[in-house]
């Protein structure tokens, strides 16, 4: 009789080990997964700020490109290539902002993004060179804002 409750007890003890050693796994794996999927996110939030920071100020270049060819020989070749190429990189900041927006809609950006895109349309209204070299001084500031933020987000 001693044999068989040793025994029984030696099997529930093994069955309780194995359990608790199941257990103790199962949560390393989620804990492990958890931690994976938050550095992906963190990597993909990343891109998406350097992406959008990039892209915006590849447009502010452009259209201040095209402010410069308007203002010195209106309708030639020039002007309409650096018309395509404003038109353009309009198109891939837009993209890179609807990104940013899904990887990573952080409340405290939008306003920061707002910014960024205001200063870039004043840039079409400018009156003289001093004033786009004003508008440009505040989208550096604006994009500086804009990556603090980020990069706090991502910290």
């Amino acid at each position: 009789m001693n044999t068989i409750l040793a025994s029984a007890v030696a099997v529930v003890g093994t069955l309780i080990g194995s359990w608790s050693t199941y257990l103790f796994q199962r949560r390393t794996v989620e804990r492990t997964e958890a931690a994976n999927r938050e550095e992906r996110l963190r990597q993909e939030r990343l891109a998406a700020y350097s992406a959008y920071a990039g892209a915006v100020t590849d447009l502010k270049r452009a259209l201040i490109t095209l402010w410069f060819r308007r203002r010195r020989t209106p309708g030639d070749e020039e002007l309409a290539a650096a018309q395509l190429e404003s038109d353009r990189l309009g198109a891939v900041a837009e993209s890179a902002a609807f990104r940013l927006r899904l990887v990573a809609d952080e409340p405290v950006l939008r306003p920061l993004m707002e910014a960024i895109s205001a200063e870039l349309g004043e840039i079409v209204h400018a009156e003289d060179r001093q004033a786009v070299i004003a508008i440009e001084a505040r989208f550096e500031q604006a994009v500086t804002a804009f990556i603090d933020a980020a990069a706090a987000q991502v910290r």
